[in-house]
């Protein structure tokens, strides 16, 4: 939610601001990011792009790391990125220091988003396991309205820069929480423990040893670890194991790209975001000068948060009640989307700001209501071991063709028509697309692949007798 909340102040007015405007020989001073750094519109958007850079690169790396490093410790690793990246921003100096700030901000989007939905994914109950994933998607919807009003409040009082520092301070203890909780074992992988713990250290290979002294195979087929010294670091060494990971890489994307459901949901999953990607950016100032909200912080943010926990919940809810499967997760996306593309498409046709108010409600919390159902899909259409790879190409996919583009190009159309009425109604028929891509999905034929084998073959009743990674208290309970 902290993370969504920075995407939320950076898009309010309070952060953001306006910039230098100058008509009938007087000029009025900006405020805000765009006016202390005289931004254009189409500038203004690259900044809520910017992020896409560090997500790109940091995602697909992330994904890959999980299968031999604690997912817990990778996440520490991105929000302490995030951290320093954020209070670099209220330190920026110009239009290029903070878009590189903005870019490493990606980096704790990164680190979380391929690897927390497995872990909720894993941990819910059967029945629950889609509502389980709205109260986690929950967070970006009533983040983001959560950093309208965070943003309006403290950049309107103490300034811009304050907001960003703020939001620095409070990623800390997650931070902490990250490199000290209890190591994580996602399902699909059979981590390195021995990384995690050292080699004296690991239980798998105390457990082998007897009180003589007496090593025995282990169960993968490694003898007499204990007794190993480990080697010296080599650059051939080093470039025999980066061309095997990008070896693993690419048969695990090649075997991902094959799912047809994965891919038509991602293709419907890049057209919702292109436009919800605008609104969230563009939506407050857009609201200002449309309908001459006096606080259009506060009127968006509180909207969102309204329609975003209402929305988001119903959907897990509603899809769990109907049946978790893949082709009602369709139905779900395809119907809720049309008619909130409907709803938000006639919200924008009002000249009064109440009909706008009330058909946009409406229309935001359907379109919301496919947070859940869509990353079910994402995470139930593949392999287990393949389930962090699919949330990062996922999460790149939407930002890089959705809304990393599509804020900058309704700045530049705006630019061009100045017309937010206009744009807005331009941007919101794309909502269409993606009713139209989820519909297909209903006709494509799935398998919820969610209790298959892991990629390294292991029946479930073995994987069931591994030794989990436990604290100390835990595992003599165990023993």
């Amino acid at each position: 939610m902290l993370n969504y909340v920075d995407r939320g102040a950076i898009a309010s007015n309070g952060v953001n601001g306006s910039r230098k405007n100058c008509s009938g020989g007087t000029c009025s001073s900006g405020s805000g990011i765009q006016g202390d750094f005289d931004l254009t519109n189409a500038q203004d958007g690259v900044l809520s792009s910017a992020f896409m850079v560090g997500l790109l690169v940091a995602s697909l790396i992330f994904a890959s790391l999980a299968k031999r490093h604690n997912p817990f410790r990778l996440i520490g690793v991105g929000l302490l990125v995030w951290t320093f990246a954020t209070a670099g921003c209220g330190a920026s100096f110009d239009f290029w220091s903070i878009t590189i700030c903005r870019m490493l901000v990606g980096v704790g989007e990164a680190s979380f988003i391929s690897l927390a939905a497995p872990f909720i994914d894993d941990n819910a109950p059967v029945a629950q396991k889609t509502a389980w994933l709205a109260m986690f998607y929950m967070c970006i919807p009533t983040g983001i309205a959560l950093g309208y009003v965070y943003g309006g409040l403290v950049g309107g009082t103490l300034g811009w820069r304050a907001a960003f520092w703020g939001e620095s301070i409070l990623m800390v203890p997650f931070v902490i929480l990250g490199f000290v909780i209890k190591p994580l074992e996602l399902k699909g992988f059979a981590h390195n423990r021995i990384k995690e713990y050292g080699q004296m250290l690991n239980p798998d290979v105390q457990d082998q040893i007897n009180n003589n002294g007496t090593k025995h195979a282990m169960p993968g087929g490694i003898n007499d670890l204990a007794g190993k010294v480990p080697k010296k670091f080599s650059f051939s060494r080093f470039g025999q194991g980066l061309m095997t990971e990008i070896g693993h890489f690419s048969k695990d994307m090649k075997e991902l790209l094959q799912e047809k459901v994965f891919v038509i949901n991602v293709l419907g999953y890049i057209s919702y975001n292109f436009v919800i990607g605008s609104y969230s950016y563009w939506g407050p100032k857009a609201g200002q000068q449309i309908y001459h909200m006096v606080s259009a912080d506060l009127m968006f943010g509180g909207i969102t948060i309204v329609c975003g926990i209402i929305g988001t919940l119903a959907g897990g809810f509603i899809h769990d009640k109907v049946g978790s499967t893949i082709p009602n997760a369709f139905r779900l996306l395809s119907g809720a989307t049309f008619l909130g593309a409907i709803f938000c498409f006639a919200a924008f046709c009002f000249k009064s700001l109440y009909g706008f108010i009330i058909f946009f409600s409406i229309g935001e919390i359907l379109v919301f209501a496919t947070q859940a159902p869509v990353n079910f899909v994402c995470l139930h259409s593949i392999k287990p071991h393949l389930r962090p790879l699919s949330m990062a190409v996922s999460t790149v996919s939407i930002h890089i063709f959705g809304d990393v583009p599509s804020s900058p190009l309704v700045g530049l159309v705006q630019d061009k028509i100045n017309n937010w009425r206009s744009t807005a109604l331009l941007l919101t028929s794309i909502l269409f697309i993606a009713a139209v891509f989820w519909f297909i999905g209903m006709f494509v034929p799935s398998v919820d692949r969610f209790k298959e084998e892991s990629e390294h073959a292991i029946p479930a009743a073995d994987r069931s007798n591994l030794r989990p990674l436990l604290d100390d208290n835990e595992a003599r309970t165990s023993d």
